[in-house]
C-alpha cells in the first residue's frame, strides 16, 4: 500500500495551473518516486486548507471527512475525464455524470445585491452550508472550460515517471517541474549508458 503524506510537496505548480484551477484539483494528488503518495485533500483539515488557499472556502470553515471524501472522489472523475482526453477515447459515463452533477449544485447566475455604501452589485450566493455544493460546481466547470477550450490539446500528462500530474505542455516540455525534467533526462542517460554497456 502506498504511504500516504499530507504534507506540501516541494512541487511547484504545473505549467496552466494558473489557468486553469481544475489542473491545481486534479494535481492535489501526487505520486512520489519510491512509492510515496501526497494527498492534499487527503484530511479534512488539509482540504479546509487547499480550498482556501484556491478561494473556494473561508479558513474556519470546518470541513469534515464527508465533504474531503467528495472532493477526492470529483477529482478522481476528473482525473479520469483528462486522461480519456489525452489518449483520445470516450470518457467513462460515471466520470461525465460527477462532473455534470457537481455542476448543477451551484447557481449559475451571479444575484443582485445592494450595499447601503456602494450600491448594487453582483455576487453568486454562498450560504455557510452550501461552500461544498460552490467549490465542487467551480472545480467541474473549471475543468469543463479546459476540456472543451482551445488549451485542451495542451493537456497531457507529466512525461516523467512515476509523476502522475497533469500540465498544460508548451513545445517539447512534457514534465510538469524541473525536478521531473532533470528526473526524465536522468534516466535516459541511465538507459543510453546501460545500453552501450550491453552492446
Amino acid at each position: 500500500m502506498r504511504e500516504r503524506l499530507t504534507a506540501e510537496p516541494a512541487l511547484p505548480p504545473a505549467p496552466g495551473a494558473a489557468d486553469y484551477l481544475a489542473l491545481d484539483f486534479v494535481n492535489s494528488a501526487i505520486a512520489l518516486p519510491g512509492g510515496r503518495f501526497i494527498d492534499l485533500l487527503g484530511t479534512p483539515a488539509a482540504t479546509n486548507q487547499w480550498l482556501t488557499e484556491h478561494g473556494l472556502a473561508p479558513a474556519d470553515a470546518g470541513v469534515q471527512e464527508m465533504c474531503a471524501a467528495q472532493l477526492r472522489s470529483l477529482r478522481e472523475h476528473v482525473r479520469g475525464l483528462f486522461a480519456a482526453r489525452v489518449a483520445g477515447v470516450p470518457a467513462l459515463p460515471a466520470a461525465l455524470a460527477a462532473v455534470n452533477e457537481a455542476m448543477s449544485k451551484a447557481p449559475t447566475a451571479a444575484l443582485l445585491y445592494w450595499d447601503e455604501k456602494n450600491g448594487p452589485y453582483r455576487a453568486a450566493p454562498c450560504p455557510v452550508n452550501a461552500i461544498l455544493e460552490r467549490a465542487l460546481a467551480t472545480l467541474a466547470a473549471n475543468a469543463a472550460d479546459l476540456l472543451t477550450g482551445p488549451d485542451a490539446d495542451r493537456l497531457t500528462p507529466c512525461g516523467s515517471a512515476p509523476c502522475n500530474r497533469f500540465l498544460l505542455c508548451h513545445g517539447r516540455r512534457h514534465w510538469c517541474s524541473v525536478r521531473c525534467g532533470d528526473r526524465a533526462r536522468a534516466a535516459r542517460a541511465y538507459a543510453r549508458r546501460a545500453q552501450s554497456k550491453a552492446g
